[in-house]
C-alpha cells in the first residue's frame, strides 16, 4: 500500500477550450465524451510535468459529476490540482468552468495516474508535493 501525503494547494485553471460545433451531441452542447478527452489529456499533462516523465498512464478515474452542459461558442477552462503523492501514483483533482460566468461545468475528486519505467511497470517517482517548472529552471 502507497504512503499518501495530502498537499493544500489551490486549483489553478491553465487550459482553455472554445466549443465548437464538432464537439457537440446532437442536443447541440458539448459532447460528454469530448470534454472527458481533453480532461484525461490535460490531467496527463500535469502528471507528467509533475512527476517529469513522459511515461504515466491514467489508472482510475473516480466518480464523474456533470453539472451544466457548455453550448457551442462557450469557453470553457479546466483546472486540475495534485492532491496527493503516493509512492507510484498522483492523485490529481479536476473541476471544469465556465470561463465567463465561472459557472461549474464538471468536477472529479480523484484521477489516479501512474509513474512508469521504459518498459511500463510502475516506478517511485520520489515526489512529495507540487513543484513548478520555473522554479525547477532555477535549481
Amino acid at each position: 500500500m502507497e504512503d499518501l501525503t495530502d498537499t493544500t494547494n489551490e486549483m489553478r485553471f491553465h487550459t482553455r477550450k472554445w466549443v465548437k460545433p464538432e464537439d457537440l451531441n446532437p442536443n447541440h452542447s458539448l459532447f460528454g465524451g469530448r470534454l472527458l478527452q481533453w480532461i484525461d489529456e490535460e490531467a496527463a499533462l500535469y502528471a507528467i510535468i509533475q512527476l517529469e516523465n513522459t511515461h504515466v498512464v491514467t489508472k482510475f478515474i473516480s466518480e464523474i459529476n456533470f453539472i451544466a452542459s457548455p453550448k457551442q461558442g462557450d469557453i470553457i477552462e479546466i483546472g486540475i490540482v495534485a492532491t496527493k503523492f503516493g509512492t507510484t501514483s498522483l492523485t490529481l483533482r479536476c473541476e471544469v468552468r465556465n470561463k465567463m460566468t465561472h459557472q461549474q461545468i464538471l468536477t472529479i475528486d480523484r484521477l489516479v495516474f501512474v509513474n512508469l519505467d521504459k518498459d511500463g511497470n510502475p516506478r517511485p517517482h520520489g515526489k512529495t508535493a507540487i513543484t513548478f517548472v520555473a522554479d525547477r529552471l532555477l535549481k
